[in-house]
């Protein structure tokens, strides 16, 4: 047997340094690189711009205006409304999706012979895109004609009713969701240490002890993906608000990314649609980074 020989210097998992192979690595990022720099960076770059300058119809800067966009943002009443729109989605659809989707990944966590058949159940709705599910539901949840009001004898405006129009946007945004996150919980349950659950159980820990102490303390790099990922998606959303209700009945369900479509794309006021845009990322940021920071206070891994 050849014995092993070090490699030489200047040679790094046999690439060398001064050769052309070293440089193959970062050559083949290229095309992503070329990709996140054009529709990535560039337009968050041009939008930052955007926001702190005067822009007319065609989309060129005619000068700088400082905070002067952001003042005449705050002041209007509509952001004000349209802000509250969007924080209260958000607070919404985030916490049931969190609850819904770990309680669905708890329910099909023990493998069970008739398993397959409802957790196919739980994730057919990763079928559809955000836009089919926005029609279905504004033909479900229509007052007249809709299945569901007469199914249960109900009386509902939903889309049509200010009051209640938020919470169609809030079901619509749930089915959609819900699937995916089950599929993550459900996953990150069954690929836990047994010795774990098993050396609690016959220490006496009962069901619940053992999900508060054990099984979600384990799983919370998933619970911090799922918490940010939802956080960003229902700051982000406008395709229902877009497909079903326009921002209506009275404003009542515009959200932050429609009112930046509305404003740059009808109304032809980029600077205001770039500080819209420039808001809803640093209220997402932030928020994002909140959850890390509880996460990681909360959770102490070995």
């Amino acid at each position: 047997m050849a014995p092993l020989t070090k490699p030489r210097e200047g040679v790094l998992f046999g690439i060398s340094r001064s050769g052309r192979l070293f440089w193959k690595p970062y050559l083949l990022l290229l095309p992503m690189l070329f990709f996140a720099l054009g529709f990535v960076y560039y337009p968050f770059f041009r939008t930052f711009l955007y926001s702190f300058s005067r822009v007319n119809f065609s989309g060129d800067i005619t000068g700088f205006a400082g905070l002067n966009n952001f003042r005449r943002l705050f002041r209007d009443a509509a952001f004000a409304g349209t802000l509250k729109n969007t924080l209260r989605l958000a607070f919404t659809v985030v916490p049931l999706n969190f609850l819904c989707s770990l309680g669905l990944a708890l329910l099909a966590a023990q493998k069970r012979k008739i398993g397959i058949l409802y957790e196919t159940m739980f994730m057919l709705p990763m079928a559809l895109s955000m836009p089919a599910a926005s029609q279905i539901f504004k033909l479900l949840l229509e007052p007249a004609m809709g299945v569901l009001n007469y199914r249960l004898g109900l009386q509902i405006g939903w889309f049509r009713d200010p009051k209640t129009a938020m919470y169609g946007i809030v079901m619509v945004c749930l089915w959609v969701g819900i699937p995916f996150d089950f599929l993550l919980f459900l996953a990150a349950l069954r690929n836990l240490p047994a010795p774990f659950i098993e050396a609690a159980t016959l220490d006496g820990a009962g069901y619940f002890r053992r999900l508060l102490r054990i099984q979600i303390p384990l799983i919370a790099p998933t619970i911090l993906y799922v918490v940010c990922t939802n956080l960003v998606l229902a700051m982000m959303t406008s395709t229902p608000v877009m497909i079903i209700t326009g921002g209506q009945p009275g404003r009542s369900t515009e959200t932050l990314i429609f009112m930046m479509y509305t404003s740059g794309y009808q109304s032809s006021n980029y600077s205001l649609a770039a500080c819209i845009s420039m808001v809803t990322f640093a209220l997402t940021f932030g928020m994002v980074l909140l959850a890390m920071f509880f996460e990681r206070r909360g959770i102490y891994y070995e």
